[in-house]
Formats: C-alpha cells, sequence, structure tokens
C-alpha cells in the first residue's frame, strides 16, 4: 500500500482501522486501484492473519454453478459428484473469503450469499446437515452498490450485510505524488523480476506519468512501467513519445477532445443497441444474451453501468 496522497492515507487509515475488528466489509473502487491489495491489507493486519485468504471472482464463476462453488458438495449430489468436495467457504475457514466483483451476482446468487450472511451457516450441496463457517467477508465492487441497489441491480438487504464497514479507493488521478512513488516502487521491483539494474525515471519522463489520467489505474501503471523497462535500452527509462498510452499522448486533466468523443460515441451506441435488443425481448436479459451471442454476465455489467432498467421492457 504505497502513497502518500491525502485521500489514499485516509483510505490506507481506514483499512488500519477495519482490520482490528472481525466484521463485513465493503471495499469500493474503480478497476485497478488495488481492491484485493487492500482486502489483504485488512486480512493481514487482523487476528485472522494466520487463517486462509481465499479470493473469489464472482464475475467468473456461472450462476449455476456459483452455490456450488461456494458451499460444496457431497457425493451423488448431481450426476457428476463421484465425491464429496469442500466449498470455497470452507476453504476459507479460519480465515477470510474475499468476494470480488461482488456486483456481479445473479438475482439467485444473490439470495444464496444472503441466506449464508444471516447466520454464517450453510448446507453442501444434496446435504441435509447444516453446517457453520468461522470466516470474515470483504466485498469489493468497481461501482456504488448503493446506486446498483436504487435502480434494482442489487438486493438492499444484501447490502445492509455485506456494508457493515465500508471504504473506497481514491482512483489514481485523485492521488496526486503518487504516480511518481509507484513508479519507483514498480522500477525496482521490474529490476529484481528480471534480473537487470532499475531504470532511472528522468524529470521528463515523470512529467509524462504525471499527466496521464491513468483510466486503468495502478494496475495500468504496472503494466506501462514493465513494458517500458523491457523495451528500453540503457539505464534509463524510456516512454514511448506518444505517452504510457499506446493509442495517443496522455490525456489532460480537461481534455475534451479525441478521448471524449470517442467514450460518448462508444456510450450513446451500447445505449441504442442495449435498448432496441432488450425491447426485442421484452427485458430478458438471458434471451438477449443468446440473441445477440454475448455472455450474459459481460451484458448484465453493462445494463447497471448505464442504469437502464429492465422493468420498463417488460410492460411494453
Amino acid at each position: 500500500m504505497i502513497g502518500q496522497a491525502p485521500a489514499f492515507v485516509r483510505a490506507t487509515n481506514m483499512l488500519r482501522r477495519f482490520a482490528a475488528f472481525d466484521a463485513p466489509l465493503l471495499i469500493e473502487g474503480e478497476t485497478g486501484t488495488g481492491k484485493e491489495l487492500a482486502a489483504r491489507f485488512v486480512h493481514y493486519g487482523n487476528a485472522r492473519r494466520s487463517g486462509p485468504f481465499v479470493p473469489v471472482n464472482c464475475g467468473a464463476i456461472p450462476d449455476s454453478l456459483f452455490e456450488n462453488e461456494l458451499f460444496g458438495h457431497d457425493r451423488g449430489a448431481f450426476t457428476d459428484a463421484r465425491a464429496d468436495r469442500a466449498g470455497l467457504v470452507a476453504l476459507a475457514c479460519g480465515g477470510t473469503l474475499f468476494l470480488d466483483e461482488i456486483d456481479s451476482l445473479s438475482p439467485k446468487g444473490q439470495v444464496a450469499l444472503l441466506r449464508f450472511l444471516q447466520d454464517n451457516t450453510y448446507r453442501r450441496l444434496g446435504s441435509g446437515t447444516e453446517q457453520r463457517a468461522d470466516v470474515r467477508i470483504i466485498a469489493a465492487a468497481n461501482v456504488s452498490l448503493d446506486a446498483l441497489s436504487d435502480r434494482g441491480g442489487f438486493r438492499r438487504d444484501l447490502l445492509f450485510r455485506i456494508k457493515l464497514l465500508f471504504v473506497e479507493l481514491p482512483p489514481l488521478r485523485e492521488r496526486p505524488g503518487d504516480v511518481r512513488l509507484l513508479a519507483e516502487h514498480f522500477l525496482a521491483e521490474c529490476g529484481r523480476m528480471y534480473g537487470a539494474p532499475p531504470k532511472r525515471l528522468r524529470p521528463a519522463g515523470a512529467a509524462t506519468l504525471e499527466a496521464y489520467r491513468w483510466p486503468g489505474n495502478v494496475r495500468e501503471l504496472e503494466n506501462v512501467l514493465h513494458r517500458a523497462v523491457l523495451l528500453s535500452d540503457g539505464p534509463d527509462l524510456t516512454l514511448d513519445a506518444s505517452g504510457p498510452d499506446p493509442g495517443g499522448a496522455p490525456a489532460r486533466r480537461d481534455d475534451r477532445g479525441y478521448r471524449a468523443a470517442r467514450a460518448r460515441a462508444i456510450e450513446d451506441f451500447h445505449r441504442q443497441f442495449l435498448g432496441e435488443l432488450l425491447e426485442s425481448v421484452r427485458g430478458n436479459l438471458s434471451s438477449a444474451a443468446r440473441r445477440c451471442g454475448a455472455d450474459r454476465r459481460m451484458l448484465g455489467r453493462l445494463v447497471r453501468r448505464y442504469g437502464i432498467d429492465l422493468t420498463r421492457f417488460r410492460d411494453t
């Protein structure tokens, strides 16, 4: 957790405080701001530090398999269940279960998780025995769950359960001075990783990095620096003349040119395309995904991102 910008220091101070409590925590922040790192920071600062830290990407688990992945199953629970299998909850016993991209959970998945969080008990699929889990839940989302809940995309009662403690990680563009600190850290890390002397970041290169908005946040900065280290000759870090973004010059904070126009065009396209598609299937997301050949979870994320109310199509 590297940084000295006021917004970042406030967030890390809260995380340090939250580490002392054994209560559910919700971490929100844009993609690449370090939500899993923050969750690990809390876990290893807690009395559970000697227990497992089990990360789960909720968006990567098919809806039909979510309960099986989370709770496990007994032998014979379904056709291919040839042996008992522990779920992720059991694997995290005594430690922390980190639910990343919790905003991507389907309504069915949200119900299953809510039922578990009410008293930390669960049943493996095919079992009649209830088990109690000694786990701490840390969840993360790259959207506002409050706003998503207001639009009907996330259960309010589940939000209350996971948001007992809450912190929002600031994007890198709101952390003045931290780009340079992080760059120096990543350059030293690259030197160790690739067995080469650390590259030097000259003032011009530092200014280029500071001027860029970093839409991918810390993760994007790390990737850019790794690539630059591998492609630089000599002791000095060489950044492409067009800046860290291979698609063009570093964006200024008041940039209203190409990038802004492209973002507006993409948003307009998505809104029109999704509107026409969902109207043709009366708001049925699964039917919409089949019709356009897209992944249902990806389509669901777009619907939530643009605040599209599916119920209005069901009334037409």
